[in-house]
């Protein structure tokens, strides 16, 4: 559920309609949201949620919060009664995210917030103050992504995030490159064993490249097409694994590089255009 509030709704009223607490980010809540994206299945909601959105779930995991951040949402609602860990409460508050929990279900919830008219405060960006981009050199960075570590899943994707804005990438741009480096993390932690991650920015371009020690991935088309998916049920549970990964990877990214071999591993080689 998707509900646009194209003049921003305040937090506070969200939190209000839900009778919700709140968790993390009390001096935020007259902050507006332009919609709220319901789903437990986080590659949806980094394919298909906007940025400025709240995002209302019920999963109550780490990722949640980490594709709230990737996908530059500025809250997450934690449904039935449900109160997040400390990690993901740090998480939150290191990345300026507010936290609510309310006790309604799915359904309850988003009928509560669509009754909402969304004539909240006006949402316009602040002016951006932050430097241009290097353009003197090209500049590297390497990380390591450990497989089957679903503690530390997203780290990776959130230094990137994290170099990209501090360089001065314009915001669209470091959400679409944060959303495939997370997609690509993911499924490192999920099929590989581990993986080395190189970002490369120059004046034209970002590249990131994850190259894995894993499986490997028998039919490279096929693992492109939305739906297709090898996850385990343990996997699902996390909200990863819907068949969306690679096809969104595919839709953010300018070019798309995926080369496999069974037994060895994988290589994914994303670029961007810098404009």
């Amino acid at each position: 559920m998707q509900g646009p509030h194209p003049d921003g709704l305040a937090l506070c009223r969200i939190q209000s309609a839900l009778a919700a607490d709140v968790v993390v980010g009390a001096g935020k809540m007259d902050i507006p949201v332009t919609a709220v994206y319901a789903s437990d299945l986080m590659s949806d909601v980094l394919a298909y949620g906007k940025p400025g959105s709240a995002l209302l779930t019920g999963l109550n995991s780490k990722q949640a919060a980490i594709s709230a951040y990737m996908a530059e949402f500025r809250a997450v609602i934690f449904i039935r009664g449900k109160r997040p860990a400390e990690a993901i409460c740090k998480f939150a508050e290191e990345k300026g995210l507010v936290v609510l929990s309310a006790r309604d279900d799915m359904f309850e919830a988003c009928a509560k917030i669509a009754d909402l008219d969304g004539t909240a405060a006006d949402p316009s960006p602040s002016e951006d103050l932050r430097p241009p981009m290097v353009e003197e050199e090209t500049i590297r960075y390497a990380f390591l992504i450990d497989g089957h570590d679903f503690a530390s899943a997203g780290m990776v994707s959130t230094q990137v995030k994290a170099i990209l804005k501090t360089v001065g990438v314009e915001p669209a741009l470091v959400r679409r490159v944060a959303i495939c480096t997370y997609e690509g993390e993911m499924n490192v932690v999920m099929h590989a064993d581990k993986a080395r991650t190189e970002l490369v920015l120059d004046d034209h371009e970002i590249r990131v490249v994850i190259d894995d020690e894993g499986k490997g991935i028998p039919d490279v088309t096929l693992a492109m097409q939305e739906g297709w998916t090898t996850a385990t049920d343990e996997q699902r549970a996390l909200g990863f694994g819907s068949g969306m990964g690679l096809p969104n990877i595919r839709k953010n990214a300018d070019v798309v590089d995926l080369t496999s071999v069974v037994g060895k591993g994988t290589r994914l080689e994303m670029r961007f255009r810098v404009i």
